[in-house]
């Protein structure tokens, strides 16, 4: 499998792993304490960027950001601040799930963003 697809696969799997996290956080909030648009804008740009710039420098980054945040959530619910209170076995596979494709996104990302870079320095001006 070649190295972009794999990025492609992989950044794809992690954005909608991180949707039905994002879905099951605002089920579990109190009325009003989500704010839709800011996580709307980010997911959208982090689409874009898989979908239409996956071999430029700037989706590389922005594929690494998306696999950041998406390895951030179960550090953040591991302090128990949603998972003593969900018990959902969903929700738990879900953290695991967004995590270990948020590591690949970023392994992935970072090569290819290496790469890309590497070509640049070397190519003729």
């Amino acid at each position: 499998m070649k190295h972009n697809v794999a990025l492609i696969v992989a950044s794809l799997l992690s954005l909608l792993l991180m949707i039905v996290h994002l879905t099951q956080d605002t089920i579990r909030q109190a009325e009003g304490s989500m704010t839709y648009p800011v996580p709307v804008v980010f997911l959208a740009l982090w689409l874009y960027a898989t979908l239409m710039a996956s071999d430029r420098v700037w989706g590389y980054v922005m594929m690494l950001l998306g696999g950041l945040f998406s390895v951030a959530m179960i550090v953040v619910h591991a302090r128990g601040i949603v998972v003593t209170q969900s018990g959902g076995f969903a929700f738990v596979w879900t953290l695991f799930a967004l995590s270990t494709t948020g590591w690949v996104t970023i392994l992935l990302a970072a090569r290819g963003l290496g790469l890309a870079v590497r070509a640049r320095r070397t190519a003729p001006r």
